[in-house]
C-alpha cells in the first residue's frame, strides 16, 4: 500500500524538504503536482506554525525546515579560527558507522546530545587549550609521567602523537581512528592514519637522530595486525630490531589487567627482545599508551641487554591520567 497517497499535503512538502534540504516553491509544485497558489497556501500555514522558515529574497527562496535555520544561524555566528580548528581536530563515528568530520561531525554530536552549537564549540576549544598546553611542536612528551609511575624508567623520552581520550568530548580524532582502524581491520583506515603520522614520526627520527627502531607486538590475534600494517607503511629506511611476544596458555592483554604490578609482569613474562645488533638510541613505537608498562619493561630489557645506549618510546595515542598530577608538580 502507498502511505504516502493518504498523506497530508503538508506532510509531503516537508518530507520533501527534510529530504532535499532545501526547496523552492517551483520545486515543490513540480513534485506535488498541484498549483503553485496551493502549494504558497501550505507553505503559508508551515511558516505560521513555525515548522519551516525561508532563507533568501525574491526571486531566489528556499524554504528549510525551521530547526535547520535556526542551526544554520548557530553556525554562521561561529567565527572562522574556531570552525577551522574544529574542521581539523574533530571526527565522530556514528552507532551505524557512518563518518561524520569537522563540524559536520560536531553538530551530529551536539544534537545528540542535545547542546547548543555555539556554546559547545567554545568549550570545545577551552578543553583543546587545556590539552594543548602539554603539547610542544605537536608532541607530547609524557617522559614525567613514567617517571611518577615506575621505580625505574627504561625510556629517555616517551612522546604520544595525540591523547586517546579528552574529558567529555570524548576520544579524540587520533584516538578514533586507531580504535576503528583496529577494531575493522580495515586496511585503508590504517592507512590514513599512518599517513596522518608519518611525517611526525620522521621528524622524531631525524631530530634524535635514531638509528633503529622497535615495533611493540600485538597480544591479540587478528588477520589483519594493525603493528604489522604500521611497520609496512611506514617503511622507514633504518634498521628495526625483533622484539616478539612469547606465546601463552592463555592471552592476557595489558588493558584486561588493572593493576600496575600485573601489567608490568605480564610486559616482562611475555616480551623478548631478540636482538645482537648494537645501536646509540632505539625508537620504541606502540599503539595506545595506558600504564606505559610494555613500553617500560621492553625499554628495561634493551638497556640490560646494552642493545642500544639511549631509548625513546612512541605511542600513536596515550592515556591522560597521570598528567593532571604532573601539572601540579
Amino acid at each position: 500500500m502507498n502511505y504516502e497517497h493518504f498523506m497530508k499535503t503538508s506532510e509531503k512538502i516537508l518530507n520533501y524538504i527534510k529530504d532535499k534540504k532545501q526547496a523552492t516553491a517551483r520545486e515543490l509544485t513540480d513534485f506535488l503536482l498541484i498549483s503553485e497558489r496551493a502549494v504558497f497556501k501550505q507553505l503559508g500555514n508551515l511558516l505560521v506554525e513555525n515548522r519551516v522558515a525561508k532563507v533568501g529574497k525574491p526571486p531566489k527562496v528556499f524554504y528549510i525546515i525551521k530547526k535547520d535555520k535556526e542551526l544554520l544561524e548557530e553556525i554562521i555566528d561561529i567565527n572562522k579560527k574556531d570552525k577551522k580548528i574544529i574542521d581539523e581536530n574533530y571526527l565522530a563515528i556514528t552507532a551505524s558507522g557512518l563518518r561524520r568530520e569537522g563540524m559536520e561531525g560536531f553538530i551530529y554530536w551536539c544534537e545528540k546530545n542535545k547542546l547548543p552549537i555555539k556554546k559547545t564549540v567554545a568549550e570545545y576549544i577551552k578543553t583543546l587549550d587545556k590539552y594543548g598546553k602539554y603539547r610542544k611542536g605537536g608532541i607530547i612528551d609524557g617522559i614525567n609521567k613514567f617517571k611518577n609511575t615506575f621505580q625505574e624508567v627504561g625510556v629517555v623520552h616517551a612522546f604520544y602523537l595525540d591523547f586517546y581520550n579528552i574529558e567529555r568530548f570524548g576520544k579524540t580524532k587520533l584516538g578514533q581512528l586507531l580504535l576503528y582502524s583496529k577494531q575493522s581491520q580495515d586496511r585503508k583506515l590504517i592507512k590514513e592514519l599512518v599517513d596522518k603520522i608519518h611525517p611526525t614520526i620522521n621528524k622524531i627520527i631525524n631530530r634524535y637522530n635514531i638509528d633503529a627502531v622497535g615495533f611493540i607486538p600485538p597480544t591479540v590475534k587478528r588477520e589483519v595486525q594493525f603493528m604489522k600494517e604500521l611497520r609496512k607503511n611506514l617503511n622507514l629506511s633504518i634498521k628495526v630490531i625483533n622484539i616478539v611476544k612469547i606465546k601463552t596458555d592463555i592471552v592476557v592483554p595489558q588493558k584486561t589487567l588493572n593493576k600496575l604490578a600485573d601489567r608490568i609482569e605480564n610486559a616482562r613474562s611475555t616480551i623478548i627482545v631478540n636482538e645482537t645488533g648494537k645501536y646509540n638510541r632505539i625508537l620504541l613505537i606502540d599503539d595506545a599508551i595506558g600504564s606505559g608498562a610494555t613500553l617500560n619493561e621492553t625499554a628495561m630489557q634493551i638497556k640490560k641487554k646494552n642493545i642500544a645506549k639511549e631509548v625513546f618510546g612512541l605511542s600513536i595515542t596515550g592515556s591522560f591520567k597521570g598528567f593532571d598530577v604532573i601539572s601540579e608538580v
